[in-house]
C-alpha cells in the first residue's frame, strides 16, 4: 500500500518576531517494511539556512535559521511511503526466557539500552499497576504488553491537547484521561517498572478516525531476538504496516515535530493539521 501524508504546522504571531533555531522532526523513518519516496519540507518564510542532521538517536533532524522578522511561520511536510504487509506478532524471543516477565537482556544489549530502562517517573503505584496486569497476563511478555495496551484504550478517556509535554505517568494513571502522548509515558513507565527496555515513538496512524488529521504517539519496546516493536495504548494494539515513525527517544520532549521559539513579547497561535490517504 503507498500513503500520502502532508503534515501542516501555521504558527500565528501578534506582532513580528525573531525567530530562534528551529529543530524539525518532520521527516519518516524508513524501515524493513516501509520505503519513502519524495520527502519534501517547505518553510516559509523561507529558511536562510537548513540543516540536516542525524540526531544521538538516529533520527532525521532538520534545523532552520530564519534570520528575518516574520508575523506568521509554516511548515509543511509532504511524502509518499510504500508500506508492505506485516506480521507484527510474527518473531521469537531470544533467549527464549524472555517469553516470561521478568527477564534479563544480553549483556551487550543492556548496555547499549540503558537510556530506555531508566526508572525517572517509575513511582511505587506505577509498579503496582504494571504487576497487577502482568500477573492477569500469566507474566508473559507479549501477552502482558497486548493486554496494557488494550487495557489503557478501554479504561481511559482520551482528550486532546495540541501543545504542551506529556503528563507524568502517574498523573495519567490517577486520573484516568490524556492524549496519545500521555498514554505512552503511562505505557513506557510501566514497562520500564518490569524491566523491558521502552521509548516514545511519534508519527500517523492510517485508518484510525480518532487520529486522522493528528500527529500520533505510541510505544515501542525492545524486545530479545524480536528488536524494537511498537505497541499502541491509544488504539489499543500492536503496531503494524498502518502506521508510519517520524522519530523515537527516550525523552519525548527531544522529538517535538517543531521545537523553537522567538524574540519579543508577542502572543503565538498554532493550527496544525494531517492529511493521509491512500493512492
Amino acid at each position: 500500500m503507498v500513503l500520502s501524508v502532508e503534515h501542516t504546522l501555521h504558527y500565528k504571531y501578534s506582532q513580528a518576531v525573531f525567530l530562534t533555531p528551529h529543530y524539525i522532526y518532520l521527516s519518516p523513518k524508513a524501515s524493513p517494511h516501509q520505503e519513502i519516496n519524495d520527502f519534501e519540507l517547505e518553510i516559509n518564510p523561507v529558511a536562510d539556512i537548513l540543516y540536516k542532521n542525524i540526531d544521538v538517536e538516529g533520527n532525521a533532524q532538520y534545523i532552520a535559521y530564519i534570520n528575518s522578522s516574520c508575523e506568521e511561520l509554516t511548515f509543511k511536510a509532504s511524502f509518499e511511503i510504500e508500506s508492505s504487509p506485516t506480521k507484527p506478532y510474527h518473531f521469537i524471543y531470544f533467549p527464549f526466557s524472555a517469553e516470561k516477565l521478568p527477564f534479563h537482556y544480553p549483556e551487550k544489549e543492556a548496555l547499549l539500552l540503558h537510556p530506555y530502562l531508566n526508572l525517572t517517573g517509575v513511582t511505587t503505584l506505577i509498579h503496582q499497576f504494571a504487576r497487577q496486569l502482568a500477573a492477569e497476563a500469566n507474566w508473559k511478555t507479549t501477552d502482558f504488553l497486548a493486554r496494557i495496551s488494550k487495557y489503557i484504550k478501554e479504561s481511559f478517556s482520551y482528550e486532546k491537547r495540541l501543545e504542551g509535554p506529556a503528563n507524568v505517568a502517574e498523573k495519567t494513571l490517577l486520573s484516568r484521561r490524556g492524549t496519545c502522548r500521555d498514554y505512552a509515558v503511562l505505557m513506557i513507565a510501566s514497562c520500564k517498572a518490569l524491566g523491558i527496555a521502552a521509548r516514545f515513538a511519534s508519527g500517523y496512524c492510517y485508518g484510525s478516525q480518532l487520529q486522522a488529521h493528528e500527529l500520533h504517539a505510541w510505544v515501542e519496546v525492545y524486545l530479545p531476538g524480536a528488536g524494537w516493536r511498537g505497541f499502541d495504548p491509544t488504539e489499543g494494539k500492536i503496531v503494524d504496516d498502518h502506521y508510519i515513525t517520524l522519530a523515537s527517544s527516550a525523552q519525548p520532549e527531544l522529538i517535538n515535530p517543531i521545537t523553537g521559539g522567538f524574540r519579543g513579547s508577542a502572543k503565538s497561535e498554532l493550527n496544525a493539521y494531517v492529511n493521509i490517504k491512500r493512492l
